[in-house]
Formats: C-alpha cells, sequence, structure tokens
C-alpha cells in the first residue's frame, strides 16, 4: 500500500473494551484512503486481539511504552507516517462516517487544521452536542485568554505544520492539556483554522478518562497558560487581564468538579473564580446549580 492521504493516529491503554467500537467507525468512513496506528502502551488486556480482528492492511498495531505521557505515543505515531494529513482519534471516542470526507473537504479549500462538532456521551445517559470555534476564537490572542476551543479526536491536520510545531510537548507537567499547547504553538506560526458545525464524532465520558481528573486537567491548563505568558513581551498583559484568565481556570476546574458530583470540592475553585473575577455571571449561574446540586 502506497502512502495513504490521511493517518489516523490512536494511543490507547487497556481500552479494548472500548477500542473495537473507535476502529469499526475509521472502518465505516466513507473516505478510504487512511491508515490507522494503533499506538498501544503495551496493554494488559485484550487490545492486541481486538486489533488483529480488523482484517484490513490499513490497521497497524505498534506498542511503545509512553511512561504516562499519552503526547509521546500521538509523537510515535506521527513520526511512523508520511500522509500528508493527520487525524487523532482517542480509543475510547467514535467517528460519523463522513467525518474525513467533510474534513478533507476543508483541507482542500485552504485550511490547515479543521474541527468538527461532538456528542459528549455520558456519564450514564446523558449526551449533549458541543459545537467548538467559531473561527474567530482560534486566534492565539483568543486561545491564550479565552481557553481551549479545539478536541483532538475531532481534529484533522497538516502533518508539516505539526512537525513545524514541535508536535506535541511532552512536558509531564502539560498531561491532559498538551493538545491545547499544540493548538496555540500552531496559530502562533499561522495555521488556518476552520470549524464543521457538524456533529462528525462521539466523546465518551467514563470514570477512566483522564480528563475527568479535574484537579490534574485544571494544573496541566494553568502550566500551559503560565508557560505562553512567558513567552510574550514584558509587560504586555494587563495585571487584570491575567486575573480574569486565572479565574476562568478556576471556573473551568469548578464545572468539571461539578460534574463529576464532587460539589464540595467545586466550591472552592468558584470562590477562587468569584475572587478573581466577580463579574463573570456564568460563573454566579454555575455557583446556582451547584447550591442545589445539580449538574449542567
Amino acid at each position: 500500500m502506497g502512502n495513504p492521504l490521511v493517518s489516523i493516529i490512536i494511543p490507547t491503554y487497556n481500552h479494548a473494551h472500548f477500542l473495537g467500537a473507535a476502529l469499526d467507525s475509521v472502518l465505516k468512513q466513507t473516505f478510504a484512503d487512511w491508515e490507522a496506528i494503533v499506538i498501544d502502551n503495551f496493554s494488559d488486556d485484550d487490545t492486541v486481539r481486538v486489533v488483529e480482528s480488523f482484517a484490513d492492511p490499513r490497521v497497524r498495531l505498534v506498542q511503545f511504552a509512553n511512561q504516562g505521557v499519552i503526547a509521546a505515543s500521538r509523537n510515535h505515531g506521527i513520526a511512523l507516517t508520511f500522509a500528508p494529513y493527520v487525524a487523532f482519534l482517542d480509543s475510547d471516542d467514535t467517528w460519523q462516517p463522513e467525518k474525513l470526507a467533510l474534513s478533507l473537504e476543508k483541507l482542500h479549500a485552504g485550511f490547515d487544521l479543521v474541527c468538527h462538532a461532538e456528542t459528549w456521551v455520558g456519564p450514564g445517559k446523558r449526551r449533549r452536542e458541543v459545537m467548538y470555534g467559531p473561527r474567530e476564537r482560534a486566534s492565539y490572542e483568543m486561545l491564550l485568554f479565552e481557553g481551549n476551543c479545539i478536541s483532538t479526536s475531532a481534529v484533522v491536520v497538516a502533518r508539516k505544520l505539526l512537525e513545524q510545531a514541535g508536535c506535541f510537548s511532552e512536558n509531564p507537567a502539560f498531561n491532559t492539556a498538551e493538545d491545547y499547547d499544540l493548538w496555540l504553538k500552531l496559530v502562533a506560526q499561522g495555521a488556518r483554522v476552520e470549524f464543521i458545525t457538524r456533529v462528525l464524532g462521539d466523546y465518551l465520558i467514563h470514570d477512566t478518562n483522564q480528563s475527568k481528573a479535574p484537579l490534574r486537567n485544571m494544573q496541566a491548563v494553568e502550566s500551559v497558560v503560565e508557560h505562553h505568558l512567558k513567552q510574550l513581551p514584558p509587560g504586555i498583559v494587563s495585571a487584570q487581564r491575567l486575573a480574569r484568565r486565572r479565574g476562568i481556570i478556576y471556573y473551568s476546574g469548578a464545572r468539571s468538579l461539578q460534574a463529576a458530583g464532587q460539589f464540595s470540592k467545586a466550591w472552592v475553585y468558584y470562590w477562587k473564580a468569584l475572587r478573581l473575577n466577580p463579574g463573570r455571571m456564568q460563573t454566579w449561574g454555575a455557583m446556582l446549580f451547584n447550591a442545589l446540586r445539580l449538574v449542567r
């Protein structure tokens, strides 16, 4: 098989019970010129058997010890491909059949990175459609000061730009927010970002999601933001704007704790967010729901 147009990087560890659905959603793509590289962190479940059950030469398994840094697995996958475009799929997520075809339409129209809407599934029976973007939110300034608006499993991106940006940072302090750092690096070097408002994938929320470890993720986001702030010229950012950004980080952490049912812990970070940014109405509304022990 020659070099495919798209390489799909699927890092995994002990997700055999999810991986079959992820790979099945790849095989159902209406666009067929792809390869899927499963980067397995030496799982001790049935991961190898699941991959081997897909008798398709476009699917291959690579075992790689990432030392607990998922960015290392993704970078290893990128290094193994010559495909001009790279897509990322977490092994517990799935795609709709037209995901690659519609993303490539945008890429061929001149964009460098495309991100589509997703359905967040779980916990339990909860389902919520999430729209990322819009395009105006994907500037370096907006991403840095307003937060991430791009989802890894929803992205297809030009490999050339990934390499120019140095791919994913393997800094352990960025773990669970290494994607946010990469989007910042990509737009800083001029990547043209487009969003598709159609839902083309499911993002599964469950107990073992790394992103469901709220405090860890909040600290990782804080580390990414502080790293990028240090790259800016001294004195260019006002104290008020810094306080607002840090307030947003605490607000997001509190929301994640609330979503996980950790209402008491959420109060700590809602109050921190409120002290830094007392005029933000979203914080007041979320606190009301938290007082009622409701998940928004």
